[in-house]
């Protein structure tokens, strides 16, 4: 409505032409303010004002006019117009709706037998759409007989040889390859192999072409890989650095490479000099940056200065996910004095990447979860609870992880605030706001797994070699080592406030489950290392724990899963009351004493024979040693053992026989049956 020109309001014509004069300078300097025209569009929603095109007045002096009963007419014709043009233009669509579909259907094909012309005008394209065929039905793992599959394999590579460099740089074509790859012996994947040769470092830039090569590294064979990896010497900084063949790159590092060829790919870090002149074949090659700065002092600043340049470059593009990456940033942090400017600069980089993705990357590789662990130990508090705040919501996988599992028990042995510990990390292994079912479950999960275990008993076994594989611990042992200088608070009184926090969790899960963690070893020695070390009232899981005995007593399967060597070390251990030290050859017993031995002999009172005789002897004989039953409850089960002596002394004899699959724990029945023979003689 704004570009129709509004017709002015009658006015009443006055004979005296100066009045019209008049008029018009009192529109152009009205002598009465003008009202704002929000106010008047809001007064007036139903009649809306439109502006006139002309400079020209009439009416009022206020310099505001209204529309006329003409305007009306006007807007009210504009839409009824436009719709007979659009039922016009709807009558001309329907009549002409069949000869636009015809005239669309043959431009289709037009444009489909142009594109099928430009596709023949290229090299090899007969040659590239046969080998497609093949392709498709080579690609069918389960539908193509043996013969059949053999056959299209030679036809394909009738096509394809000599013509490999062709193929491989199209996105369709090199998958060609990659299939006749997966498919060749070995004869056909060297020649493939020999006829890229010299262009492995390209073909790893290419956007396609870069799964070739891993083909080639999976299926093929040490000839094959030594003909690769050489090429790529002399331009590892540049295709780290490159979008495509830095990932190929690190693949190769990560898998395919030999020992020497990971340390030649690394010392290219160390800068250009290490790109261009090689060691001699003869000689060992090692990526360690200790002994190379050691013997060439010379030589730190611009290797560190290159190191750092190519790392910082990595981080902040965002690509932090390289295990070539990690090993180069462990090599840094080894060789930067601990306080130093350096370190505190590596730190900020660590802690720098708003997402995290940089620390959470490096827990999951072996280098990165050393560098890690180092880090935690080294840093000040502040920087400690930042780097643990950047593994929320990554604890359950950090604790199934090879390595992940790393910087769970290092945050136990460096952080003092327990309370932090606790809170940041026990919650999610648990699993956060779950059911106490769901709880159970997760738990249940972390004992049964080699490395998740570890996670949940390393407070309660510190250096158990059963428990903490060798490789945790020579990293424990180095970051122990730094402790004493960063941590203020005593190693023992920090575990001790993590067992308490981890008591109320695990104590009533035992007691759940006692029944399933019996099943595996794991689950034998979860059950031991918690009962024995845990605070809090233990007497509901050694009470379910003992009553597995009596479960046993009505089924073969509990009663084979009690004389289990796992089940056998736990009850002995519970009924001492504690650990055996070797070095002091004896009990530490627990404080306060666990007295399992009370709960143990009132289930299974009226089987002792069976017990002795069997493979749990060595459980009686910690009855007859325990600590927890007095002197005259010792008596009891002697006077009681004694009546069976014949019995006793016929188990020995014949204890061996027909049970050859399982000596060593018939050899173990037979020791702990002489044993207590010996002690009712004493």
């Amino acid at each position: 409505m704004a570009g129709i020109k509004r017709k002015e309001v009658p006015t009443v014509k006055s004979s005296n032409s100066s009045s019209h004069k008049k008029l018009k300078t009192a529109t152009k300097a009205p002598k009465k303010p003008k009202r704002p025209a929000p106010e008047l569009e809001t007064a007036t929603d139903s009649d809306p004002i439109v502006e006139s095109d002309t400079t020209e007045h009439s009416g009022d002096d206020d310099g505001e006019s209204w529309p006329s009963d003409d305007d009306h007419v006007v807007q009210k014709a504009i839409p009824l117009r436009q719709e007979r043009m659009s039922k016009a233009d709807a009558l001309a669509g329907s009549t002409n709706g069949t000869s636009n579909s015809t005239a669309s259907k043959e431009a289709h094909a037009k444009q489909k037998a142009v594109a099928q012309e430009r596709k023949a005008a290229k090299p090899n394209a007969d040659s590239i759409a046969r080998s497609k065929k093949l392709w498709e039905r080579l690609r069918m793992k389960s539908h193509v007989p043996l013969e059949e599959r053999k056959g299209l394999v030679a036809e394909l590579f009738d096509i394809i040889t000599g013509r490999v460099r062709d193929f491989v740089l199209k996105h369709d074509s090199v998958r060609v390859v990659q299939t006749a790859l997966k498919y060749a012996n070995r004869d056909q994947r060297k020649m493939i192999a020999t006829e890229l040769k010299g262009e492995y470092r390209g073909l790893a830039e290419s956007k396609y072409a870069k799964f070739l090569i891993g083909k080639l590294l999976v299926h093929g064979d040490q000839e094959i890989r030594d003909m690769i990896i050489p090429e790529l010497y002399g331009h590892v900084r540049r295709m780290i650095k490159h979008p495509e063949a830095s990932w190929i790159l690190d693949d190769i590092y990560r898998g395919a490479a030999t020992p020497t060829q990971k340390a030649l790919l690394l010392r290219e870090w160390y800068g250009a000099e290490y790109a261009i002149f090689k060691t001699s074949g003869k000689a060992k090659v090692s990526a360690e940056l200790k002994p190379l700065l050691a013997e060439h002092p010379e030589k730190r600043a611009p290797i560190m200065r290159s190191l750092h340049e190519l790392i910082n470059q990595l981080v902040q593009k965002k690509t932090t996910g390289f295990t070539m990456l990690h090993d180069a940033m462990l090599q840094y942090y080894l060789n930067i004095p601990p306080g130093s400017e350096e370190a505190t600069e590596f730190i900020e980089l660590l802690k720098g990447d708003e997402e995290g993705d940089l620390l959470k990357n490096l827990a999951f590789t072996k280098s990165g979860a050393r560098l890690v662990c180092l880090a935690l130990a080294y840093s000040t508090a502040k920087d400690r609870k930042q780097i643990l705040k950047t593994y929320r919501n990554t604890m359950q996988t950090l604790a199934f992880d090879t390595y992940g599992h790393q910087v769970l028990l290092a945050a136990y042995d460096v952080i003092d605030d327990t309370v932090l510990t606790s809170k940041s990390i026990f919650p999610e292994l648990f699993g956060k706001e779950a059911k106490v079912e769901e709880q159970h479950e997760t738990i249940l999960s972390y004992v049964t797994h080699l490395n998740a275990r570890s996670s949940l008993l390393y407070p309660f076994v510190a250096k158990v070699k059963s428990i903490v594989p060798s490789d945790d611990l020579s990293i424990l042992s180095e970051i122990h080592s730094i402790r004493s200088t960063t941590s203020k608070k005593d190693p023992e009184l920090r575990r001790k406030e993590l067992v308490r926090a981890l008591s109320p969790t695990l104590l009533p899960f035992v007691a759940a489950k006692a029944e399933e963690l019996i099943q595996t070893s794991f689950g034998c020695q979860f059950m031991g290392e918690v009962l024995l070390g845990a605070e809090g009232d233990k007497e509901p899981a050694l009470t379910n724990v003992a009553d597995l005995t009596r479960i046993g007593q009505n089924s073969a399967e509990m009663q084979v899963l009690l004389e289990s060597p796992a089940a056998s070390r736990m009850l002995k251990s519970l009924v001492l009351g504690g650990r055996f030290n070797p070095k002091t050859r004896a009990v530490d017993l627990v404080d306060p004493p666990l007295r399992f031995s009370n709960f143990l002999l009132v289930k299974m009172q009226d089987r002792l024979l069976s017990w002795a005789t069997g493979n749990n002897a060595f459980v009686i004989v910690g009855l007859l040693e325990s600590a927890d039953l007095d002197s005259k409850r010792k008596a009891g089960i002697k006077e009681t053992l004694r009546s069976y002596r014949r019995e006793l002394e016929k188990a020995v004899r014949e204890i061996g026989t027909g049970n050859e699959d399982c000596g060593k724990q018939v050899s173990a029945g037979r020791k702990g049956t002489q044993l207590i023979l010996k002690m009712l003689d004493s």
